[in-house]
Order: structure tokens, then C-alpha cells, then sequence
């Protein structure tokens, strides 16, 4: 997004509205940017994410409620890796777990 609003004339306005943020954010990023901050040589981008509908149980079997600590949350990695978390796990140990994880 910075180097799409560095493109040309007033192009930092437009990107924002496109991605809807605030013109203010987009400049600071802009100005970490050319201050060598934000590195594009940095390997990050979004992961895409999909959820899929739980499969249809048959009429025999019910599955008995999980407990939210029996909840599992799988992230696969840019790498290549797979990561299985419980969902009660703390956000910022994952924080601290993902670029290790996804190093090459």
C-alpha cells in the first residue's frame, strides 16, 4: 500500500480512501518508509483465511460441545508450516510465536 501511494501526485489520498484508512496513518507509513523503518524487503503480507462449515454429522453420531479449551485454531504459514493452537491461547504469545515460526 505505501509504495502504491508513493506512485504519483496526490496517490497517497486515493490509496487511502482504497483501503479505506485514514490519509494520517497512510503518511506516517509513508515517512517510516522512506526512512528506511518500513522495509520492503521485510517477507510480511495478509495470509489468506478461509472458514469453512463445520461437515454435516449423520443422524446416528452427535458429537458432544467442545469445551473452549478443546477449540483449535490451525494457521498455515507462508513457509509452508502448519500450526495448530488452542483458541484460549493468548494473542500475544502467538505474536511472539509467529515470526520465529515463520522464519525460513
Amino acid at each position: 500500500m505505501v509504495e502504491e501511494s508513493l506512485q504519483g501526485f496526490r496517490q497517497g489520498s486515493a490509496t487511502a480512501r482504497r483501503y479505506g484508512l485514514s490519509r494520517s496513518l497512510l503518511t506516517t507509513w509513508r515517512r517510516q518508509y522512506r526512512s528506511g523503518l518500513l522495509s520492503a524487503s521485510v517477507s510480511t503480507g495478509f495470509v489468506p483465511l478461509s472458514l469453512s462449515p463445520p461437515a454435516a454429522a449423520s443422524c446416528d453420531m452427535t458429537a458432544p460441545p467442545r469445551s473452549e479449551d478443546d477449540k483449535a485454531i490451525e494457521i498455515g504459514l507462508p513457509n509452508g508450516r502448519r500450526l495448530t493452537i488452542p483458541a484460549s491461547l493468548d494473542p500475544t504469545i502467538l505474536a511472539r510465536l509467529l515470526p520465529v515460526l515463520d522464519a525460513p
